[in-house]
Formats: structure tokens, C-alpha cells, sequence
């Protein structure tokens, strides 16, 4: 692997893409999305490959589901980057324009970022979402999946290339590095010049890595202990819906909630409703005194660790508090700041949830599962930003972008 060569190529097709307009992106898109549906044969036979191995290798089930692609699953991908196509070209949106009193004409709009470097972990599908994003925004992408689904990988990445280049565009807009090695992440962290911004998508340990160790501007994304909290007069059927989904429809994913927390007021009378629904799916609780108090011995006791864990399977931690108080302190202490969410009938409770919850989306009777792009209207994203500077929740295509000031003048001189 030649980073430094990949980098020049994707520089290239950067400079390509920041003057293409959106009919010819779009083209582009179109290519991709009907290569993907003609390619579905292709893409699961490299994916066959990837299971058997990480079967083989002992990796969870719930973990090789994120792995696992199948021929619906190909076609929703296909119709992701449909999606892609009708959504607003962001690049070269004029965001103001302001006349100086000497004259000058200020102006600033939207340019893309340039060359984005991605990082991600097992899911296939993201190869083909961070690609398309970047080049609707008009950015050349080098991306990084890792070893698991490393063919499932190099298949849809060389079905991607195909369909820009037969739409005249440069392959280099879409690039893989094939070095799933540690340093072959190395490389992507130390590519100061090469990469314009770095996002990494992935568990706990990747994200870390990443942030501690890049020299690249680093956009953090994707960890996701998020928390449902019952507050004393929530509805005991709204709630064991609202934690049982967020749970349990998708628990490897980063908006699944991971821990439960529930007023002391109405423990009694909601826990044993929320722990008989949630093990119909098994789901292992681990919990503080009280919650083992009401539960039983069924329940192993919680530590700091746990509070602290983004599970990523049927488990789950929960404590009894005293009340919001509490209950607001312990999500702001163990959150990763993706998103929480409350249950309750009182106004005031939930005002003050929305407005102290230091996270990216905060929920009022709500499951934490909707922290998405296309749940939120937005179109696709490239990931959840759990930061505070440029982008934060769901990146859309505008996050992909920066902006540029644009100066009219008549001969002005300072």
C-alpha cells in the first residue's frame, strides 16, 4: 500500500470534484446505484467469504449480523444512494451576501472539505454511504473498513470505481485502502496533507485511537451509551415500548439505548414490566442495590464500569434514582453524548431534561433509535458527531463541507 500515492490520486479527483456541478455528481450517483443492483451476486459472494471467516474466528452473532449482507439488504443500500441523488447539493450555496461601507462585497458559501479520510469497523453498507456522501458534497474519499468485511469491501469499492469511470469521472474520487493493519490506520493518522479531515466510525477503542493519535483534523463520531430514564409519572406502557425498542430492534448499532434508568417513585410498580418485556429478547441487566432488590438475583450488580459501557448486544445496565436530579447527574457523567431520552407526563420535567442533557439528541417519549439522518429528514449521514465544533448529531452532506468568503470589489485598497 502506497499511502502517500493513493493521497496524490484522491487530491486529484478532489480538484475534479470541487468544480463538477450537481447533474454531473448525480450522473454519477446514478451509475453507482444501478452497478450496485447488477452487481448483487458479485457483492454476496465476497460477503460469503467474509461471514464464513468471521464465524470461523468466533466473532458474536449479533456482530456478524452487522457484517451480514443479503440481497434486500444490497437493494436498500442501492436505494440509499437513490436517496443521495435527490437531496440538495449543499457546494456553492451562497450563505450571505453583505455590502462593506468601502464598498466591498462580502460573501460566503459552501465549498467542500476536500479529501476525507474514513475509518470505520465491520458494516459493509458504510463503504458505500461515506462514498456517496462525499462525492454529493463534492469531496474525494480514502477509506479505511476493517478486516472483517475487507472483501465485501474491495467489491463494492470496485463496483463503484467502474460506474464513475463509466460516466467519465475519475475512480480516484472513491478509494480503499486494502492495508487493514494497524498501520495502515497509522498511515491515515499521520496523512497531515493528504487528508483534509478524518472521521472515524466505529466502537469505543477505534474512536480513542483516533482522537489521541491523529495529526489530522478529527471529527468524532459514533460511540453511543445512550440512556432512557423513567421519570415518576411516566405511562408504564409507553415506557416498556420506548425502552423495549431502544433496546432491542438493533442493539449492535450506536443509538440502541444501554442503560435504564427509572425514578425510585415508580420502580416498583415500572421495572418488573420493563424486565419481563426485555426477556423475551434475554437481555442481561446488571444493576445498582435497588434495582436488585426489586428484580431479584437475576440481575447481577452494576459497577461504574458498566454505567460506563456501550454494550452493543441484548445487555443492558440499570440503576434507580432518586429523581431528575440524579437521573440528569448520572447521564452527564456516563454519556458519551449521543442520546438520551426521557418518559414522562411533566412538562416541566422533560423541559428541564432538553435543556440540561449535555448530548447530541435529547429525547421526550421518544426511543433513542431515531438518532438518524433519514429519521430526522436530513437525508443519509456520514455518521453521528458526538463533538461540539463544526458538526454535531447527524452529518448530513452540509457537514461535509466548509465555507469560503467570497469578495467583490471596484478597486479597493486598505
Amino acid at each position: 500500500m502506497d499511502f502517500q500515492a493513493i493521497g496524490a490520486a484522491a487530491r486529484s479527483a478532489a480538484a475534479y470534484l470541487a468544480a463538477a456541478g450537481q447533474t454531473e455528481k448525480n450522473r454519477a450517483l446514478a451509475a453507482i446505484s444501478a452497478a450496485l443492483r447488477a452487481s448483487t451476486a458479485r457483492i454476496l459472494a465476497a460477503n460469503a467469504a467474509d461471514i464464513a471467516a468471521a464465524e470461523e474466528n468466533g466473532i458474536k452473532p449479533v456482530m456478524v449480523d452487522r457484517l451480514r449482507l443479503t440481497e434486500a439488504r444490497i437493494a436498500a443500500i442501492a436505494d440509499g444512494v437513490d436517496e443521495v441523488i435527490a437531496l440538495n447539493d449543499p457546494t456553492g450555496e451562497v450563505l450571505s451576501m453583505t455590502t462593506r461601507p468601502n464598498g466591498l462585497v462580502v460573501g460566503k458559501k459552501r465549498v467542500p472539505l476536500g479529501v476525507v479520510g474514513i475509518i470505520f469497523e465491520s458494516r459493509p453498507n458504510v463503504t458505500v454511504d461515506a462514498a456517496v456522501l462525499c462525492l454529493k458534497s463534492g469531496n474525494a474519499c480514502i477509506l479505511r473498513g476493517g478486516r472483517e468485511a475487507l472483501k465485501s469491501n474491495l467489491e463494492l469499492t470496485a463496483i463503484m470505481r467502474e460506474a464513475l469511470i463509466s460516466v467519465g469521472m475519475p475512480a480516484d474520487c472513491v478509494n480503499l485502502l486494502n492495508d487493514t493493519t494497524r498501520e495502515g490506520a497509522n498511515a491515515m493518522m499521520r496523512g497531515r496533507g493528504v487528508l483534509d479531515v478524518l472521521i472515524p466510525r466505529g466502537g469505543a477503542g477505534l474512536i480513542k485511537a483516533v482522537v489521541e493519535n491523529s495529526s489530522v483534523p478529527v471529527i468524532e463520531t459514533g460511540t453511543g451509551n445512550c440512556h432512557v430514564y423513567l421519570e415518576a409519572s411516566a405511562d408504564p406502557e409507553m415506557a416498556v415500548s420506548i425502552v423495549y425498542n431502544a433496546k432491542t430492534s438493533r442493539p449492535s448499532v450506536c443509538n440502541a439505548a444501554e442503560s435504564l434508568l427509572v425514578d425510585e417513585a415508580a420502580a416498583e410498580a415500572l421495572l418488573p414490566k420493563v424486565a419481563e418485556k426485555l426477556a423475551e429478547k434475554n437481555v442481561a441487566l446488571c444493576g445498582c442495590e435497588k434495582t436488585r432488590a426489586i428484580l431479584g438475583d437475576s440481575v447481577r450488580e452494576a459497577t461504574e464500569e458498566d454505567y460506563a459501557t456501550e454494550f452493543l448486544d441484548y445487555a443492558m445496565s440499570v440503576k434507580v434514582v432518586s429523581g431528575i436530579d440524579e437521573a440528569i447527574a448520572h447521564i452527564n457523567r456516563f454519556s458519551t453524548h449521543h442520546s438520551e431520552a426521557i418518559v414522562t407526563k411533566d412538562y416541566a420535567a422533560a423541559q428541564r431534561f432538553l435543556n440540561e442533557i449535555d448530548s447530541a439528541a435529547v429525547y421526550v417519549n421518544a426511543s433513542t433509535r431515531f438518532t438518524d439522518g433519514n429519521e430526522f429528514g436530513e437525508g443519509a449521514e456520514i455518521g453521528i458527531s458526538t463533538q461540539k465544533l463544526h458538526a454535531r448529531g447527524p452529518m448530513g452532506l452540509a457537514a461535509l463541507t466548509s465555507v469560503k468568503y467570497i469578495v467583490y470589489g471596484s478597486g479597493q485598497i486598505r
